[in-house]
């Protein structure tokens, strides 16, 4: 255990939070892409045994190409990003991807607000309209989940950063 926290430079047992909830998250994102794949080809309540087998053993093949992968993308995203600790790499995926996901499921209920449906409205103004929308609501959420996550200092300056790069860097002079 001192090798693993030594690895991620982790100084509080508060700290193990994160690479267990990566973790976590890396075993369930396995599980679900397993589980779409073997329901699409067994009827669970007639292979009851055989969808079990499988669901295990495709979770552990998705797995470890994702754990390689997450800790490749670390190796590299570590030198661009300027972080003091190592598990705070682990912190940061997770801002993104909450951060990812809720604004997505936040636009559209908005959006049907709005009075634009998907079933109503025509894809090629739906989506459009709602792609739009889901980036202010991303840029608001990062800051505030990365503020929760004791990330705020990076996600604020990563925000500055993009919207200057948009053409917003005159808000950010002083």
């Amino acid at each position: 255990m001192e090798k693993f926290k030594d690895r991620w430079e982790i100084k509080a047992n508060w700290q193990l939070i994160f690479p267990v909830l990566g973790l976590l998250g890396l075993v369930l994102s396995s599980y679900l892409i397993s589980n779409k794949i073997v329901t699409s080809f067994l009827k669970v309540s007639e292979h009851q045994d055989a969808y079990l087998i499988s669901l295990i053993i495709l979770t552990i093949f998705f797995l470890i190409p994702l754990l390689g992968g997450t800790l490749w993308i670390f190796k590299i995203l570590e030198k661009k990003w300027k972080v003091n600790y190592r598990w705070e790499m682990i912190a940061i995926f997770m801002v993104f991807a909450i951060t990812g996901s809720t604004a997505a499921k936040i636009s559209d209920p908005i959006i049907s607000l709005l009075g634009f449906y998907r079933e109503s409205t025509s894809g090629w103004i739906y989506w459009p309209l709602r792609i739009l929308l889901i980036f202010p609501v991303y840029q608001l959420l990062l800051v505030f989940i990365g503020w929760f996550f004791g990330q705020f200092t990076f996600f604020w300056e990563f925000e500055k950063k993009m919207l200057s790069r948009l053409g917003f860097a005159r808000l950010f002079k002083q």
